[in-house]
Order: structure tokens, then sequence, then C-alpha cells
């Protein structure tokens, strides 16, 4: 990878780590309550990185696998809950093994345009190359890990900086 890309990428395990950080220690009941209106959980939000950000864009989009990458199309909204039975554990790791995926995607994939794309999602807009795929999931990991911080907030008071940041 070149420079750009390095820091690119080096920004994005910065927040999946917040992502992973700010939901530590947080009870079973805690990780998979609902606290906003929309009705997602801290785990729900942990399954659509793991399935729409994390496998979509890197196995899915920037390597083609077609198993990955029509996923999407399936109904992503459907990626916002945990499955019957599937264990708090079992997310977690899920999530760690498509971070480990992508993150093999991008050694072998350095600077290259993506082998698929969604037309049937996206028909006029389309993301050119690796760098703008990270610059894309990058944000959208850096929003979500916000999301989990108000959450985790409302839950017990744990910043990820901790303490109060308005204390002075």
């Amino acid at each position: 990878m070149n420079a750009e890309l390095d820091a690119l990428k080096g920004a994005l395990d910065r927040q999946r780590e917040h992502v992973l950080g700010i939901l530590e220690g947080l009870s079973e009941e805690d990780v998979r309550r609902p606290v906003l209106p929309s009705g997602w959980s801290c785990l729900a939000l942990l399954r659509h990185l793991t399935l729409d950000v994390e496998r979509f864009w890197f196995p899915g989009v920037i390597a083609g696998e077609p198993d990955v990458a029509g996923q999407l199309a399936a109904g992503a909204e459907a990626h916002w809950y945990v499955p019957e039975g599937m264990t708090t554990d079992e997310v977690f790791a899920d999530y760690r093994a498509a971070i480990a995926r992508a993150d093999a995607v991008l050694a072998a994939a350095p600077e290259q345009e993506p082998a698929a794309w969604p037309v049937e999602i996206w028909p006029t807009w389309q993301l050119a190359d690796v760098r703008h795929i990270l610059i894309h999931v990058l944000t959208e990991v850096a929003c979500h890990s916000g999301h989990l911080d108000a959450v985790r907030e409302l839950i017990d008071g744990t910043t990820w900086l901790g303490g109060n940041p308005y204390a002075g």
C-alpha cells in the first residue's frame, strides 16, 4: 500500500478498535437492548458493520466474491438484527473475522478498481477504487462508532475518552 492508503487503513483500524472498545463491559442485557426509538441494539449495529460494511465492501466489492457481492440487495435491513440463537460472543467473533478477511483483501489488492459493483442498488453511483472505498468505509465506521458512543453514554454514562467531556 502507498502512504495515503496506509494512513486511511490506520484510521479505519482505530475506528474498529473504538467500536469494540466502547462496547467493552456492557452486560448481555444492555448490549441487546434497544436504546433509541429506531430500535437497533449495540449488538445489531455490530452485526450491520460485519455484514454491510466489512464483508460487503472488501470481499464483496473489492474482491468480487459472488457469495458476498449480492448480499446487500438481498435485504440489508435484515442485517440490523441478530439472528435468533446467535450468541453475543458469536457476533463479536464474526465481526473480528470479517475485519481479518477485509484486511487480507486489502493486502492482496491495495490499489485496484472494484471487482464487482452492485449496479442494481446504485446504478448511477460508483466508488472508483480501493482509496475511495476506504474513505467511504472509514466514514461509515466512524459514524457508527459515534452512534455507539451516544448509546453507551445513555446506558451507563461511559464515554470513549472517559469522564465527563464538559467537566472543567
